[in-house]
């Protein structure tokens, strides 16, 4: 799949903290679309003989001086697990933003000729040179990668160093809406400076259901914990218990920002039948469609007929729906709105004043 100028790219040698390359294995983590439940790339996770943490190889690497060593094979193993990826899923490893401009770390990165379908994600637990970093993310991008920054640690880089390197994903710390109120401010100025370069959000350490909803709830697009699958050998779908849980609680958002909520009953009267004395009231056609409303002046008690001037699905959004409400003719504005199922039959009426508190 990937093009190599080499028929046999040599390691590099992280001796003495490896007795060989293959050491280093690699493992898989679903990252999951946090809409429809189905994986869009994977994290590559490297793995090492033992019980040891990673973060204590990690450790051990910089205190021996092979830590861009380690990096550079790391990128050598997710390069060619490439060739295991499903169709449309991208493959996310970490490289520390210091590193990506050393020479094991670029020797491992030169053979390929197409990065497609890599996304290097910068870690800057160190102030990096940005200016460099920025030159090295733009390389990457031009052979085909995808460049995310790491916004969920405490060395978040700010807007200078995301202005430079211009990232396309930015990974967070769970939902901003469920955080503490430290981390919340820390993920909330993530996502906005994640906004203003148009970067996507990934969502990290999604352990629990409440963790997934706050997510979802924060409109964060893609998700990676162990809710949503655990780290394994080989390249997974998420289980089918998965993709049902995270679509529920997509629907559940959505609808939670809709009018469905607000819809108040209504009386349906067809047209030509007698009509109530007590408004409001709907006058429906032969299929239930609405064609007047039957309303009372709140100044004076008087009835009248009034034409629909607005009308939504249960579907739509709450703030849009007010605005709309908001923008008829002045003798219309506070008229209530009526709400149709997808036949355009009555479901019943929003008013304005739920729809504002709502809010």
């Amino acid at each position: 799949m990937t093009a190599s100028r080499t028929s046999a790219p040599v390691l590099p040698d992280c001796r003495p903290l490896l007795a060989d390359p293959g050491d280093l294995t690699l493992v898989f983590q679903p990252i999951v679309d946090l809409a429809a439940g189905r994986v869009a790339a994977y994290a590559a996770l490297p793995r090492f003989p033992g019980t040891a943490a990673p973060e204590a190889w990690s450790a051990a690497a910089r205190d021996l001086g092979v830590d861009a060593e380690l990096a550079a094979l790391t990128l050598h193993r997710a390069l060619t697990a490439r060739a295991e990826l499903p169709p449309g899923a991208c493959l996310v490893v970490d490289v520390a933003a210091h590193l990506l401009g050393s020479a094991p770390v670029q020797e491992a990165l030169d053979p390929a000729d197409d990065l497609r379908r890599l996304v290097v994600r910068l870690t800057t637990d160190t102030r990096p040179d940005v200016a460099a970093l920025g030159r090295g993310a733009g390389a990457l991008r031009d052979r085909g990668a995808l460049v995310a920054l790491d916004g969920a640690g405490s060395g978040w880089p700010g807007l200078e160093v995301l202005a430079a390197v211009r990232p396309q994903l930015v990974t967070i710390d769970g939902g901003p809406d469920d955080a503490e109120p430290g981390r919340r401010s820390l993920a909330d100025a993530v996502c906005d400076l994640a906004e203003r370069v148009g970067a996507v959000l990934v969502a990290e350490d999604i352990e629990t259901p409440a963790d997934l909803a706050a997510a979802v709830r924060s409109g964060i697009p893609l998700g990676r914990g162990w809710l949503l699958g655990r780290p394994e050998a080989g390249v997974r779908p998420p289980a089918p218990e998965v993709e049902r849980l995270v679509r529920a609680h997509a629907d559940r958002a959505r609808l939670a920002d809709s009018v469905a909520g607000l819809v108040r009953p209504a009386r349906q009267v067809a047209e030509g039948d007698p009509v109530p004395a007590v408004p409001p009231a709907v006058l429906v056609g032969a299929d239930e469609e609405p064609r007047a409303l039957r309303l009372a002046d709140p100044r004076t008690g008087e009835v009248y007929t009034a034409a629909v001037s607005l009308r939504v699905a249960p579907d739509a959004d709450v703030r849009e729906t007010l605005h709309r409400a908001l923008a008829r003719p002045p003798g219309r504005r506070y008229d209530p709105v009526v709400c149709t199922d997808a036949t355009g039959a009555v479901v019943g009426l929003l008013r304005v004043e739920d729809l504002a508190a709502a809010l």
